[in-house]
């Protein structure tokens, strides 16, 4: 029993990996909006997030966090690149992927834009219903 208290012990807990506040971008699986809006929602709820992805999503990336500072919704705070290795699922061997962490905060006006946005979504639903 103390060999496996010892091992939990030892356990290299990279906190990283299960950050409440990332969104971790595929190119492949959701449309671009479905980020920029997810992001918005995790500013709102932690005031800052972190946009990651691997290879060929990077640029999917790169315009949801332009599409958030043109907005007036974020500020950059900090930007991370790097490679990653990984094993290529067809021929089994070792290969590297560009990654790329972007770390984005709300803006002092976010709260009003936001605000704003859900307003006038309310006044197009309720001329929609009339």
């Amino acid at each position: 029993m103390e060999e496996i208290s010892e091992g939990v012990n030892n356990i290299n807990l990279s906190g990283d990996s299960h950050k409440k506040n990332r969104i971790q971008v595929s190119n492949t699986k959701k449309p671009l909006f479905f980020y920029v809006n997810l992001a918005k929602r995790y500013m709102q709820q932690h005031n800052e997030v972190e946009l990651s992805a691997l290879g060929m999503a990077i640029a999917t990336v790169v315009t949801v966090a332009e599409i958030l500072k043109n907005n007036g919704l974020a500020v950059e705070k900090k930007i991370m690149t790097s490679t990653v290795d990984m094993r290529d699922e067809t021929r089994g061997r070792p290969v590297q992927k560009a990654k790329i962490e972007i770390l984005l905060g709300k803006t002092e006006n976010f709260d009003e834009l936001m605000a704003a946005a859900a307003e006038e979504r309310e006044l197009a639903d309720a001329e929609e219903r009339s």
